[in-house]
């Protein structure tokens, strides 16, 4: 399962780079607007897991590089985070 969170970590960042490719040179007409689209949803769900998940992350080691990863490659980084023992339950 790690092979496969780490291909999509991988893919996630060839689009950014892809992104940052079309900023700095645009692409042809259709698909310089589709790559920024694409990008900016991508972006927008990305701070939505940062929002959802920022309360488990305020009591990891290095939180601030976890939110970083969270919103570069998003949901790839959170189901590599360690989950609570079966012992730990979590009160709202």
């Amino acid at each position: 399962m790690k092979v496969l969170w780490g291909l999509g970590k991988g893919l996630t960042l060839l689009f950014w780079l892809v992104l940052l490719v079309n900023q700095i040179s645009p692409l042809n007409s259709p698909f310089h607007l589709m790559i920024n689209l694409a990008g900016s949803l991508l972006l927008m769900t990305h701070v939505v897991e940062l929002v959802l998940y920022n309360r488990n992350l305020k009591e990891r080691a290095h939180p601030w590089r976890d939110r970083l990863q969270i919103l570069v490659v998003g949901i790839f980084h959170v189901q590599t985070l360690a989950a609570p023992a079966a012992g730990e339950v979590r009160h709202a």
